[in-house]
């Protein structure tokens, strides 16, 4: 499961492009001031309900930006502490395998520690405790997942809301100066939307983001506790010969 180079290329690519695109927008505000006053006319025409979900929209970028450093794939299966632990380990010295795993801060070596004192008991109690382990991980690997998960579903709701806010707006507009003037009400309205759409901008984002981590952290812990207990079988079969 080791990114090819073609897939590294890719990724870069894609962060140039982002950044080039931040960078031709900050250089377009520079050049012209008004845009920028239209995206605050544009927050001021929202109303209120525009504010928590630009602060949810913020989350979730600090959020992303957080997992996808921290779920690197050497952050989780160092493939140098496996190569050290396959070279070193022997099932008469299981203390050196336990030094390995605590000399290295990652799930697999956490996992892996597991295993590795309940060596010498019944194979079934050692393959629940390692999944024990990759269970534990795996929600430690999570926990920053529900915050974007809850944007995720909060944030069209907010949108919905502000929406709610601004047709009655509208409809007081229209109780008040009738129906006379279909401008005035039909400016009312896309007011009222514009809330619902900036729901779904930052909501659709987060819940990709969301099953994106979930499903590379389910391939992380299936491929933990796989390695785990090939290497912990590999142990006792040298063992008992």
């Amino acid at each position: 499961m080791h990114l090819t180079p073609k897939i590294k290329f890719k990724a870069f690519a894609v962060i140039l492009v982002v950044v080039g695109f931040s960078s031709d927008l900050y250089a377009a505000e520079i050049a012209n001031p008004s845009s920028s006053l239209k995206i605050l006319s544009f927050v001021e025409k929202g109303g209120l309900m525009m504010y928590p979900i630009i602060f949810c929209s913020i989350l979730m970028v600090g959020i992303g930006l957080e997992r996808a450093y921290n779920l690197r794939r050497k952050n989780i299966i160092d493939a140098a502490f496996l190569d050290q632990f396959r070279s070193h380990w022997n099932w008469d010295d299981i203390q050196l395998g336990l030094q390995l795993c605590a000399s290295h801060d990652t799930s697999l070596a956490r996992i892996l520690k597991t295993g590795l004192l309940r060596f010498g008991e019944k194979v079934d109690e050692i393959e629940r405790a390692i999944e024990g382990a990759g269970q534990h991980e795996a929600s430690l690997l999570n926990s920053n997942l529900r915050a974007l998960g809850a944007i995720a579903n909060i944030t069209p709701m907010m949108g919905l809301l502000g929406t709610v806010f601004g047709m009655i707006k509208a409809f007081d507009v229209i109780s008040q100066s009738g129906t006379g003037n279909p401008g005035l009400v039909a400016s009312g309205i896309s007011e009222a939307l514009i809330t619902t759409a900036a729901g779904m901008i930052v909501g659709i984002p987060a819940l990709v983001l969301y099953h994106y981590f979930r499903a590379k952290i389910d391939r992380y812990v299936f491929e933990m506790e796989e390695i785990s207990f090939q290497l912990i079988e590999e142990l006792s079969f040298k063992a008992m010969r």
